[in-house]
């Protein structure tokens, strides 16, 4: 954070039809056995960004032990691959081979096509006569498809030092999901014991020094890829992605960061190249010509989903600036494709994932705007006292315009999911123009899979008196906030119909065991046609 509170600061202040068929069939159980993979193909395989007619799939080759990532040798090698609609690929309805080598740190990334939509298939990559893991995928339905239901993974902020991955597990072994989402902060750019894990490192990460250099981002890459539960779930899904800050340093901006200082770190471009470039290796994502991530996937005419880039373009964070109309989150272009995009979908739900959260944070205060004439000549933002400017808070102007922009146009069913805070979140969407009880939009909120929260900066036990307090105090000075909860580290799974829109947490009981629980804690929906939330009362069946 720059001129303001970062979200670290701020959690320590808080605890103060035929388709239907189709898609049906194609999410039984699976997933791989929680263990990681071996030999040639170490790091495991994955799928992103399906396609009604096909799919990315990847994986990392270790042709010989020189090979290591981020070291730069290794022979250069051919790899096979094959796509079956069966796990014991009886019958290979796709296959090829592709080059890789040191000068893309062994990845391989295969852009897949002339796939049948809806349909779930198996693929896997091959070396020297051995295999890798089998991965499971599956297609989008038609883009004019009709369907009943797509369920969901929502994952975001997995430190690899906070604890072990449990939640990509629970989500692995579902085996009633289409899709992963992950919201960002896939990994985190800190040396060994910087960033807080509850006062300890339950498992060191490599390299142990904070992540400048390209061969430095490949290793932290590789690091997160060993992990057997991680190898899982990407084996089990296709997953959507987007980044955050930590994939490159802590309070990104497009010129800079929080955690980057240059006379002692180098230069900024050269760290965000390498780290931009590392992640488009390691990654099962699409990036356009230029670089962009910021993207749009389609299942049938029940949901669109876009997908945010909220680093890339954005304007420094700064205190007393969250007005001002010349700075931006999203970038000019970024946001016209996503105000278009919404206003002339014809999916039922207009789904955005933003590693930020979007919905205001008044705390302590009511909104200015609530205040009139006297707040303006107290100098105060639109919306009170900000202590997050990291967030869409920090860029007043652009939410509000994307919502007036909902409301001119007549937008309905817009659902954003969100991560980033660490912390799980209901909000209905708020601002000036909509008034206090007339959102625009719903925002569902995940929280950290291993990432520190209240209860851990504060070392107490999970659930206790202090985080409860926070939590009350939030939701009485943000009636937007339907419902917080501060302690929990999990998972979000989110069910989409044609009559609702829902998402369910899941807590796990303890991230630094590798066995722990998982226990469903509250469900969220909104209706079609409405952005008011209401209180499930059980978990999904």
């Amino acid at each position: 954070m720059v001129n303001g509170i970062d979200r670290r600061t701020l959690l320590r202040v808080a605890g103060a039809s035929a388709g239907t068929a189709a898609l049906a069939s194609a999410t039984v159980a699976g997933g791989n056995p929680a263990q990681a993979a071996g030999g040639a193909f170490r790091h495991g395989v994955a799928s992103g960004d399906p396609l009604p007619n096909g799919v990315l799939l990847w994986t990392r080759l270790t042709p010989t032990e020189a090979a290591q990532p981020g070291s730069g040798h290794g022979p250069e090698a051919q790899v096979s691959w094959q796509i079956s609609a069966d796990p014991d690929f009886t019958t290979s309805l796709a296959q090829g081979t592709i080059r890789t080598g040191p000068a893309r740190d062994h990845t391989v990334r295969v852009e897949v096509s002339g796939l049948e939509p809806a349909t779930t298939y198996w693929y896997r990559f091959g070396y020297d006569g051995g295999w890798s893991p089998t991965g499971r995928t599956m297609t989008a339905p038609d883009l004019d498809a009709e369907i009943d239901r797509l369920r969901l993974g929502v994952v975001s902020c997995s430190n690899w030092e906070g604890g072990y991955f449990a939640a990509y597990r629970y989500l692995a072994e579902r085996g009633d999901l289409n899709l992963v989402v992950h919201l960002g902060d896939y990994l985190y750019e800190y040396g060994t014991g910087e960033l807080g894990t509850g006062g300890q490192v339950i498992r060191p990460v490599s390299p142990p020094h904070e992540t400048l250099t390209l061969a430095d981002y490949r290793i932290r890459h590789a690091t997160y890829k060993t992990d057997p539960d991680l190898q899982a779930l990407h084996a089990a899904l296709p997953w959507a992605i987007t980044w955050d800050d930590h994939e490159v340093a802590n309070n990104q901006w497009s010129g800079g960061a929080e955690n980057h200082t240059p006379g002692d770190e180098g230069d900024f471009a050269a760290r965000l190249a390498a780290a931009r470039q590392a992640y488009l290796e390691w990654m099962p994502v699409r990036a356009g010509v230029d670089g962009a991530i910021y993207r749009r996937l389609r299942f049938g005419r029940l949901a669109d989903l876009s997908m945010l880039d909220l680093r890339t373009y954005r304007s420094k964070q700064n205190w007393g600036g969250v007005d001002d109309p010349d700075r931006t989150i999203t970038g000019e272009e970024q946001m016209t494709w996503l105000k278009s995009g919404l206003a002339t979908s014809d999916a039922r739900w207009k789904l955005v994932g933003s590693s930020v959260m979007i919905s205001r944070l008044d705390v302590g205060t009511l909104p200015a705007w609530l205040l009139g004439p006297l707040a303006e000549l107290l100098g105060m933002s639109q919306n009170g006292v900000v202590l997050n400017t990291d967030q869409w808070d920090g860029y007043n102007a652009d939410r509000n315009d994307l919502v007036d922009h909902l409301r001119a146009t007549d937008t309905h069913d817009v659902v954003f999911l969100t991560g980033d805070i660490h912390t799980s979140w209901a909000n209905e969407i708020t601002t000036k123009s909509t008034g206090p009880w007339s959102p625009a939009a719903a925002e569902f909120v995940v929280p950290s899979v291993t990432t520190d929260n209240v209860d851990d900066f504060l070392r107490l036990r999970p659930d206790n008196a202090v985080s409860k307090l926070g939590a009350s105090l939030i939701r009485a000075t943000n009636p937007h906030v339907r419902w917080t909860e501060l302690d929990g580290h999990g998972y979000g799974v989110l069910e989409i119909t044609r009559t609702a829109c829902r998402m369910d947490w899941y807590h796990l009981a303890d991230r630094t065991t590798p066995t722990t629980s998982s226990q469903w804690v509250a469900g969220w929906s909104v209706g079609a046609g409405s952005a008011k939330l209401r209180q499930e009362s059980s978990p999904l069946s």
